[in-house]
């Protein structure tokens, strides 16, 4: 089994819930390096649903495609929820989205005492309701393993809201 296992069926899964409501998805993504985008675009047949894709790996990036506020970085760090608000917020702006989900997290190696390995900040934009935010430790399971786990929970989350 690889680490991506079950990813390929979450897409086709929210694409078809998307398609049905509508909804247009755009992602920002920091430690996942678009691999989100990449999973919904992996599907034939996604361009009526994905809009886009931001992938804001650097400080920079972030402040400059989606208009994260550098006093927010300051203040709360790249991995924070503050950010992922930010960044899904910033995508929703910044596309023609009607759902957009953001990533920002340490995939390791590495992490400190106050930011470990394994933490990932998620934020989900959606049409009509308060942005979404929350934290997920999955721990120092490896590089890898922490960006497919990431990218399985954000397309878990765009799923559960498209159900409501």
């Amino acid at each position: 089994m690889t680490p991506a296992t079950g990813i390929d069926q979450l897409a086709r899964d929210v694409l078809d819930a998307a398609r049905a409501r509508g909804v247009r998805i755009a992602t920002a993504e920091s430690c996942t390096g678009g691999l989100v985008i990449g999973a919904l675009t992996e599907i034939a047949g996604s361009s009526d649903v994905v809009d886009r894709g931001f992938v804001t790996y650097s400080n920079a990036a972030k402040v400059d495609m989606l208009g994260v506020s550098p006093d927010t970085l300051e203040a709360w760090g790249a991995v924070s929820e503050q950010i992922a608000q930010e960044m899904a917020e910033g995508a929703w702006e910044h596309s023609n989205a009607t759902l957009t989900l953001a990533v920002t997290g340490i995939a390791g190696p590495g992490g400190s005492e106050h930011k470990p390995e394994g933490r990932v900040c998620f934020g989900m934009a959606y049409e009509g309701r308060p942005t979404q935010v929350e934290t997920v430790e999955f721990g120092a399971i490896g590089r890898t393993q922490v960006r497919h786990a990431t990218v399985r929970h954000a397309l878990t989350l765009a799923l559960t809201a498209l159900a409501r």
